[in-house]
């Protein structure tokens, strides 16, 4: 067996992308499409997202750093706004997909960015959504989170971590990401990167990379 283990994001991946709420927000608001995404892509090593996910910051200071970053491009979006969109919701045929690749003999982990919001890794925003958060993520035998670790993706110590973790080679993994600037270090290290668009496109993806199926 060539690979050895499959590597998985959470948020945009084993849930749904806030990508979608965001994009919603907008709409409601009368905002420009993607407006959150293009702020959090503005320095992205520095600037409110990337402190918030290195828990550099907290949730208050987070709230106003994010206002500043979208005045300056003539906007008015509060940081407190964005994080009450980060909390996805479990895709069941992705947790079966998990429980598939565990009986095939896969090892599984997941490198999340995330902040210390809400509830749990998945920054979940009731319990009841956190209990079926907490439940799909305990299919992983390692988890990594960016808020915890101080490291975020997509620099790549985050991947050896992981590999380090689990005791595998990066060529001997398969990683998802809903983020190509996350999957590009990933593929660089050796791993087989699928960029997740949508649900049925990833696993149709990772059935043909695993020579799995996923229906």
């Amino acid at each position: 067996m060539r690979f050895k283990a499959g590597l998985w994001d959470f948020g945009g991946v084993i849930t749904s992308s806030p990508f979608d709420a965001f994009n919603a927000y907008e709409r409601e608001r009368g905002l420009p499409e993607n407006l959150i995404r293009r702020i959090n892509a503005t320095d992205p090593d520095v600037n409110a997202w990337a402190k918030f996910e290195r828990n550099e910051i907290g949730g208050a200071e987070f709230d106003e750093l994010f206002a500043t970053e979208a005045a300056k491009v003539g906007f008015d979006v509060r940081g407190a706004d964005v994080i009450a969109l980060l909390s996805g919701t479990v895709r069941p045929r992705m947790v079966a997909a998990l429980d598939a690749c565990k009986t095939a003999g896969f090892r599984l982990g997941c490198i999340t960015n995330n902040a210390q919001v809400g509830h749990g890794a998945g920054m979940s925003t009731n319990e009841s959504r956190a209990a079926q958060m907490a439940d799909a993520m305990s299919r992983f035998e390692h988890v990594i989170e960016s808020s915890k670790s101080g490291i975020r993706k997509p620099d790549p110590r985050i991947y050896l971590m992981m590999c380090a973790a689990l005791d595998v080679a990066p060529d001997a993994c398969v990683y998802l990401d809903d983020l190509g600037i996350n999957c590009k270090p990933a593929a660089a290290l050796g791993m087989t990167a699928i960029k997740v668009n949508g649900e049925h496109q990833a696993l149709d993806d990772l059935g043909r990379v695993l020579g799995m199926n996923f229906d």
